[in-house]
Order: C-alpha cells, then structure tokens, then sequence
C-alpha cells in the first residue's frame, strides 16, 4: 500500500468516527485541543467491549489476579522514586524560524518539516504535567498527573499482601487514564496526552522471570487473536540496550500494522526488582514478600505486559474497516468480530407507518435487550438504506419484522459480512444471537 493510499484510508477511519459517533475531537466547538479526544456513543460502546474482554482474559478468568483502581493524583515522592521526575523525558528540538517544537527522534532530516528552516540544539522535555493541590501553591504543594498506571499498583503491593495473603506468583491489574504532554500528538488517537492503559504487574522469584516471561508473550498473543488479528498484523521487536526504559532489564514491544506504519500497541517489560526497591529505600516501608513454605523474605520481581487503550481501538477500527461490492452498490462496512461490536443486533419493522409491524418489533427489541443490551430499534428509511447504516457502524446482525412475521412467529435475519439472509423462528433468534456473540477462549 502506498504511503498516499495509506493516508486516505486514516482520513476515511477519522472522518467516519466523526460521522457516525465513535469519536469526536475534543473541545471542537472552541477548536479543539491537540492530543485529545472524546469518546461518542459508539466509542464508548467499543472501548467498554475491549476493556471488558481483557478484563475477563487477564483478570476475571485467572486465580492469580488482583484488580486495583488507583488514584490518579498521588503523592510527589512516588514519581521521585520511581525516576519520573527526573528521568521521564522525550528529546525537544525547535525550528529557529517558525519556532514549531518536534520529537527529535521523529524527525529525519536536520531541518523543519512544516517550514524548512534550520532546528536548533536537542534538549531534554519532562512531560509530567505538573500541577498544585490544596489552597496554596508552594514546594510542598506540587502534585503530578500520573504518567503511568503502573506505580499505583506498586504503592498497593503491601496492601494486596495484607490484605490477600497471595502466593507468588500473583498479578496486580488495573485499566486507568494517564498523562504525557507530547511534544507532537500525531496520528488520530494514537499519540494523545490523554491515554488509558490495561496493564497488570506481576510478581515472580528472580530465578522464574525468563520462564514467565515467555509465557505472557505467548498469552499477548492469543490476546491479538481475540481481537481478531492475524499473525501478520503484528510484529514482535526487541528493545536493545540503551533504548529500553531505566527500569527494564528485557523488553518486548509489540506492533501493529497501523496506516501511518508498523507501531507499537504494546510491550511486554522485565522491569527487575527496581520498583519494588526504589519505594522500599525512599518510604521506610518494608515491602518484602515472605515465603510461607521456607520462611524466607525477598523482594519479588516484576513482569509487566502493558497495552495501549486508544492504540488498541484504532487498531480494531483499522482491521475492521472494509470496503466491498454488495448488490451491485459499493459499501463501507466495519467487520468487528461480533462480540466487540458496538451494537451487536438491529430490530427493523418492514414498514413504520404499519402499527402492527412496529409493535411486533418492539416487543421483539424489548425482549432481545432484556438480554443483549446493545440492540438498536431502526424505522427510518428503506431497508436497504438501514443496512448500509447498520453495516457502517459494524452491527453483524439485522433482523426485519414483516407481514409473515404476524402470520407465523418468523423473522428474517441479515448477516453484515455477506449480506445473506435466513428465516428463522422468533424463539430460535435468542439462541443464534447468544452463540455467536460468544467469544471461543
């Protein structure tokens, strides 16, 4: 695909988010705010359905898993510990004649992407955004919005350990917003300033880590496939020494073949006992983990596999989307796997201005949502014009309420991939519709 091909399909994926719900730029009616974005009806339908499914997947499903919701404003000395405020940077260069700033490493050539003039000196970019708590503003009063989820759930370690009493090895998961003031928000939602990450840290005996470590990249795995990837859609890339994070000891990233470029989703960190360490030497707390069979005490080590809400979304809206030929029209159509559908059933009458017809279908709706919440009723137009709209939100199935509806309790069902139909009884819809909205593990 070429590089101007590829952008289109962006430009196709954006403007349709926009149309139909999904995502809107945020605070467009003052003209938006760069590295920001929020999330519309459809949007939070399909973020809530990803969230859930990996929840379930790395969480709900699992006996070593503790979930965690943390605060997002916590205390200065957490971010010292951890390296952030000192450490937590991107490189800034500037353009010496429109005085534009960029990500050096985003830029190829020593000179000005938007103007063509001369850039000056590399300099170092904190990008904690840093603000004041409490009534007044002095050193004592600084506070950060975190960077990261992760040291939320490192503060709760002694807590899951007291409150639990977990045998290694365990996890400590959690889905929450962080944020970074980027230099260069680019990409849709792939670089925001406002980003959620799923991600669990997961504590190990040092002599374990390499075993467990493949055994959560061969997990990440299995994950992509249950969004409905294919082995070529990612790429594995080992992080070498000296481009890794300050805590990592091993790091794995993993890409997905965005329109822009093969681009991280995720990664899969070895981040040693650094943490664990680090808030021991600046708190005074002691957060040893004894071992109840040899009574012995040692700092565990951390496995960390991360993953990218937004990056995550844009990836299954990429995969998704699909042009084709139906009927002899051509049609834009999102092919989620069924059960990440934002709206996984539509319930048409044939006809609205027929009260028998419209009754029918919204007993059928009322019915059907009692056990798929995510039903739409649609009356509006023709059939065929309910399709289209149904398809390009990706909802895989439809089903039309008619005039033998009345006569013998059957409805007519629509698959969105190939336009096929069947006929089929009423009593039978609830069954076909719960088997095929259940995800294979």
């Amino acid at each position: 695909m070429s590089k101007k091909s590829e952008e289109t399909l962006l430009d196709k994926i954006v403007s349709l988010c926009k149309r139909r719900g999904f995502i809107y730029q945020g605070s467009e009616i003052y003209g938006g705010l760069a590295g920001t974005w929020d999330y519309g009806p459809l949007g939070v339908a399909l973020k809530k359905n990803i969230e859930n499914l990996w929840w379930r997947i790395f969480v709900d499903s699992r006996d070593d898993m503790y979930g965690v919701d943390s605060a997002i404003l916590m205390n200065s000395k957490v971010w010292e510990a951890s390296g952030h405020v000192s450490g937590f940077s991107d490189p800034l260069i500037e353009c010496e004649k429109c005085k534009k700033r960029f990500r050096a490493d985003h830029i190829e050539k020593r000179v000005c992407p938007e103007c063509g003039g001369g850039l000056g000196e590399e300099k170092k970019f904190n990008m904690m955004f840093k603000t004041n708590i409490g009534a007044t503003e002095n050193g004592s009063s600084v506070v950060y919005l975190r960077p990261e989820t992760a040291q939320g759930m490192f503060v709760n370690f002694k807590n899951i350990i007291d409150s639990f009493h977990p045998k290694l090895p365990f996890g400590i998961a959690q889905i929450g917003k962080s944020f970074r003031n980027e230099i260069a928000p680019r990409d849709f939602i792939f670089r925001a300033r406002e980003l959620e990450i799923m991600e669990f840290e997961y504590f190990v005996e040092e002599k374990n880590w390499s075993e467990f470590f493949e055994y959560w990249r061969e997990k990440i795995q299995d994950w992509f496939g249950a969004l409905g990837f294919e082995k070529e859609d990612i790429k594995e890339v080992e992080i070498p020494d000296g481009e890794r994070a300050h805590y990592s000891k091993r790091t794995v990233d993993f890409h997905f073949k965005y329109p822009h470029k093969f681009d991280e989703i995720g990664g899969l960190a070895y981040r040693t006992d650094f943490d664990l360490k680090n808030h021991i030497e600046h708190s005074g707390i002691n957060l040893e983990y004894l071992d109840q069979n040899t009574n012995e005490k040692f700092i565990p080590h951390v496995l960390e596999p991360t993953f990218g809400l937004g990056r995550h979304i844009l990836a299954v809206l990429v995969k998704a989307y699909t042009e084709d030929e139906l009927g002899g029209e051509k049609r834009v159509f999102l092919k989620f796997p069924d059960y990440l559908a934002p709206i996984k059933v539509a319930i048409f009458p044939l006809l609205k201005n027929k009260p028998e017809l419209v009754e029918k279908a919204r007993g059928i709706y009322k019915d059907l949502k009692q056990v798929v919440p995510q039903v739409a009723f649609d009356d509006n137009g023709n059939i065929g014009k309910r399709y289209r709209r149904q398809d390009e939100i990706g909802t895989p199935y439809c089903v039309t309420i008619d005039f033998d509806t009345l006569a013998d309790d059957t409805i007519t069902i629509r698959n969105r991939n190939d336009g096929k139909q069947e006929r089929m009884k009423i009593s039978e819809l609830f069954s076909f519709i719960a088997a095929r909205l259940k995800k294979t593990d």
